[in-house]
């Protein structure tokens, strides 16, 4: 890594799929894998594009269970340029001898660049250089060029460019027994010598096109000559060219891409040709869409003065691959945030609660892409009602796994490719995704002062998930406090208790905790709206005054499992097992997944003291220390500096770590406690996917998308202790010497502003413009900022 490129030298089958992902080129529309451009599916490439929010639905027999799963589903492949000497077969990596190769991704201008020399059986060479792009410009363009050199011999040069339209989802190799082709009605067409293939989903029935056009010339005079034809799938191009030692041909590509829920889009074809036929030459197209990432990185700024070697890079790669996949092109797409980006199809593209750790970097510079994509989950709140209706009780319950329409989409039975055993998966009672939404949209409002989405959307959501949790939960005598049964944490290793039949975890801290959470903040959304909208939306709901009563109530009177002065994981967590750490680090090297291991061993992850990810920790994550304590004490339970010194320890000394999530979390109960612990996980959550640690990971399948964003939030906020409660812009560093200085543009209740903390100083300057002053408190000193205002707080001796 240097400043703004990440390059990978050499020529590693093994490494290539994980390559592919980390050189995706995405925009927010759509993404396209940095595979060789006319590669195959194979061991070591895997081309894909992928559409926001195109899904579909196959159905498979596992025994004598019919299994639905939905997808994200992989289009016609645009990329192929290849080339050939003479007859012969078209040349990649795996078929010739290479001499050199460089692969390497320009996060500042979106770029990705392949440099090669191979040489044939017969010792014909060829060098290139293949270039990429997806338009950040324009959602709907893609730019490509290729320029192949011969070095040592004449004769005849054939470049070919393709749309191939037999692909299936094929990326994860724990689906591939599984249904995989979602396409069909597949129709490949030359229109004006442009490559078209146009399909449909399966199921969704949504429609599809994807074309190009091609030119070429040799040594910069433009060749004329391609020949077109189709099979049953694919559009093919071919042109022949004479060619001596030293010359040069080049040819570029623009590819287009449209789809059926494109808004203002009729018809994908027509579309698609239009686009094709009126796009920019591919200079142009480059040129503006460099602009576009300039202007994105202003926004994005976070830069790291002296900071130790890798940090700034990774820092921007991460970002990066965050901007790709949701940018200001995504409102349009109703998708969501998919945990994996839009750079593979692990976990099927399906939409966790991974925004949560996405939506701070976003909300801080881009707030009304937030926003939009608040509204992929108020929009299926009706979904999520149903749900709730379904088991019995009042409110919405979101899925934890959401895809098209926002019913569950969390997989029935999984695979543990250890032992090849099929298990039943019960993920789908992580009822906490609800609280990750009701938080996202309550910190949005926070941040930005937005009231007109709280009364026009964020506030129903909230109130539906409250009354949810409040029928959640119930009341237990012997205590004479309120419980929560049959859930499961973030920690996905606990599904059940050791011996008992029935899924699920009673009392699990982190969803008790936040939902008290929950109901405070719920009585203040509803205080905050006009009493117009107030009327209304109690009106609408039913919402009754005695369950606003019992929201109060249990803030009072939740139950929350304390051990030894640390807050329990869940009911009966210390009473587990604990697991000989250093006899299975021996035995296994990377344990990070754990309940494979053990599960191959015929034992059972539940009976140990282990965790995938210590979601206890995701508390102080989620809420400032001041307000945790707050709402400990209303609980009436104890809150100190020990007990949270107490409960990081005893989760870091029984945490495997298996969820790209961890470090992130584990960095931030560090960071008020030891900064310079905190920075051995922060570098872990900078290279979740590109770190070489991690090669034997699921990278290849799709990047951590929340780990990324969540490593650039430990710098905006976390080393920072920024927060943006009670309309107030807070700093509360600690601040490693390490990380050098910070400087970031941040956005705050619509002023621009620029941060710079080092470990002795905060400055805070708010641009000149429209706008009311802003509170903002540093070392226990609050200022208030007018536009164009500039203050600096120093450490207090």
């Amino acid at each position: 890594m240097t400043d703004w490129v990440v390059a990978f030298g050499g020529y590693d089958p093994a490494d290539e799929r994980r390559r592919e992902a980390l050189c995706t080129a995405g925009n927010g529309y759509f993404a396209t894998r940095g595979a060789w451009a006319g590669s195959v599916a194979g061991d070591h490439h895997y081309p894909g594009t992928y559409l926001a929010g195109y899904y579909n639905r196959l159905t498979d027999m596992i025994g004598d269970i019919a299994i639905e799963n939905e997808s994200l589903v992989n289009l016609p492949d645009w990329l192929p340029l290849t080339f050939a000497a003479d007859d012969g077969d078209w040349w990649t990596p795996d078929t010739t001898e290479v001499l050199d190769h460089d692969l390497e991704v320009n996060v500042r201008r979106g770029v990705v660049t392949r440099r090669f020399r191979l040489r044939d059986p017969a010792g014909r060479e060829i060098r290139g250089v293949e270039r990429r792009f997806v338009s950040m410009a324009d959602p709907h363009l893609a730019g490509q060029t290729l320029a192949v050199t011969a070095v040592n011999w004449s004769g005849r040069l054939r470049i070919g460019s393709a749309v191939h339209g037999n692909v299936t989802n094929a990326g994860v190799e724990r689906y591939r027994k599984l249904a995989a082709r979602h396409l069909t009605r597949v129709a490949p067409v030359v229109a004006d010598g442009n490559l078209i293939v146009t399909a449909a989903t399966t199921q969704s029935r949504h429609r599809i096109c994807v074309g190009t056009r091609v030119a070429a010339a040799r040594n910069g005079s433009v060749l004329d000559g391609w020949t077109t034809r189709t099979d049953d799938t694919s559009a093919y191009a071919e042109l022949t060219v004479a060619v001596t030692p030293g010359d040069t041909v080049g040819a570029e590509k623009i590819a287009a891409i449209h789809g059926s829920r494109d808004v203002g889009i009729s018809e994908p074809q027509l579309a698609t040709e239009l686009a094709l036929q009126s796009a920019p030459c591919l200079g142009d197209l480059l040129e503006r869409h460099v602009l576009a990432w300039s202007q994105l990185w202003r926004r994005f700024s976070v830069e790291l003065e002296e900071a130790y070697d890798g940090t700034p890079a990774a820092l921007r790669l991460n970002i990066f691959h965050l901007l790709q996949t949701v940018s200001p092109h995504s409102p349009d797409s109703d998708a969501g945030v998919p945990a994996r980006g839009l750079h593979g199809e692990a976990y099927r593209g399906h939409v966790f609660w991974d925004e949560l750790f996405v939506f701070p970097v976003l909300t801080l510079r881009l707030p009304e892409l937030t926003r939009a994509l608040l509204l992929y989950r108020c929009r299926r709140l009706p979904a999520a009602r149903l749900a709730a209706r379904q088991v019995g009780l009042q409110g919405a319950m979101f899925p934890w796994q959401s895809a098209s329409d926002g019913r569950e989409e969390s997989q029935r039975v999984h695979l543990n490719p250890l032992s090849g055993h099929w298990t039943d998966d019960v993920s789908f009672r992580q009822r906490h995704v609800g609280l990750a939404v009701a938080y996202s949209m309550w910190q949005y409002v926070e941040t930005t002062g937005d009231t007109d989405f709280l009364s026009d959307h964020a506030a129903e959501v909230i109130v539906e998930v409250a009354r949810f949790f409040a029928a959640l939960a119930e009341y237990d005598a012997g205590r004479d406090r309120y419980v929560i049964r049959g859930v499961m944490g973030p920690d996905e290793f606990h599904t059940a208790h050791p011996g008992h039949a029935e899924p699920g975890i009673d009392n699990n801290a982190y969803t008790n905790v936040m939902a008290v959470w929950l109901f405070g903040v719920a009585a203040r959304a509803l205080d905050l709206l006009p009493a117009w909208r107030r009327t209304e939306l109690i009106e609408s709901l039913g919402l009754r005054q005695e369950e606003r009563n019992r929201w109060d109530e249990l803030t009072r009177r939740m139950f929350v499992p304390f051990h030894d002065g640390v807050i329990s994981q869940f009911e009966g967590y210390e009473q587990l097992t604990e697991l000989d750490w250093p006899q299975y680090r021996d035995r296994y090297g990377d344990i990070r997944r754990l309940d494979r291991i053990l599960e191959a061993e015929g034992r059972d992850v539940t009976t140990y003291q282990v965790s995938k990810q210590a979601d206890v920790l995701m508390l102080l994550y989620l809420l400032p220390r001041r307000d945790l304590r707050a709402l400990m004490e209303r609980l009436g339970y104890p809150f100190s500096a020990e007990i949270v010194r107490n409960t990081v320890e005893y989760y870091l000394a029984r945490t495997c770590h298996g969820s790209s999530l961890s470090a992130v979390v584990h960095a931030w109960g560090l960071a008020a406690l030891d900064p310079d612990r905190a920075l051995a996980f922060l570098e872990q959550a900078l290279h979740s996917d590109a770190g070489d640690a991690l090669r034997t990971g699921t990278t290849a399948e799709g990047v951590h998308l929340a780990a990324m964003a969540g490593a650039a939030d430990l710098v905006q906020r976390c080393f920072t202790g920024l927060t943006t409660t009670g309309g107030v812009l807070r700093f509360r560093p600690h601040w490693p010497g390490r990380l050098g200085a910070l400087e970031m543009v941040l956005r705050y209740r619509g002023h621009r502003t620029t941060v710079t903390i080092t470990s002795t100083t905060v400055a805070v300057t708010i641009d000149p413009g429209p706008g009311p002053a802003v509170a903002v408190r540093c070392f226990g000193r609050t200022r208030q900022l007018k536009p164009g205002d500039s203050h600096r707080w120093t450490l207090p001796a």
